[in-house]
């Protein structure tokens, strides 16, 4: 943990520092990637343990309620953290196996085009990994958020936003610096897929 031996002035110069390294490109192939399922009303799925997990709910809640500009809006992001659903995640973890409580909600709900983010810091959580494999193997797309290494999270997902920095709580907070924009890309993608702007004439 940087904050346990930095001071706080350090440790805000050190996040700026790591602000300023952002991957800008892969930010908006995730915007992008997630507003392709809003155009083809296919779903997106967010997984992650912990902190990662909180993430996934969060950026979840930003995209579901961020991408409606009115109350009667006919098209929607179809988006659900699989983080959320308590006592389904117990009942596999506690009768299986922890390795199995993401995957086997994707084998439930999900079917080719949708979009599956997975986040997680080590890029090696198991439950991650074998849901990634899973939708890899069933025309799911695979969007990989990791840290450090990357682990084997990076090289097994079809793209990716990675942080390399060796303490989770920066790369938690880099993650959602990253997701805050993608909400607001997003945001705007379907602003004007509602409200096209007019195109400048040749003079």
């Amino acid at each position: 943990m940087l904050g346990a031996t930095l001071d706080a002035r350090q440790y805000v110069d050190l996040v700026q520092h790591e602000v300023g390294r952002l991957d800008h490109f892969a930010m908006a192939r995730l915007a992008q990637a997630v507003y392709r399922r809003f155009c083809s009303g296919r779903f997106v799925y967010i997984i992650g343990n912990g902190g990662s997990g909180a993430n996934a709910s969060h950026l979840c809640e930003d995209l579901g309620k961020g991408t409606v500009l009115s109350d009667d809006q006919d098209k929607r992001l179809r988006i659900l953290s699989l983080t959320d659903n308590t006592s389904y995640i117990l009942a596999w973890a506690n009768d299986t196996s922890y390795e199995r409580i993401f995957v086997e909600q994707l084998r439930n709900l999900a079917e080719p085009g949708d979009l599956l983010i997975a986040i997680s810091g080590s890029g090696n959580s198991p439950n991650v990994l074998r849901a990634v494999e899973w939708a890899n193997g069933h025309g799911v797309e695979t969007f990989g958020v990791t840290g450090y290494s990357g682990g084997k999270l990076r090289p097994l997902a079809h793209d990716g936003f990675h942080v390399d920095l060796n303490d989770m709580g920066v790369v938690e907070t880099m993650h959602m610096v990253a997701f805050h924009y993608v909400v607001g890309r997003v945001h705007a993608m379907v602003r004007d897929h509602f409200q096209p702007q007019p195109q400048l004439r040749a003079a």
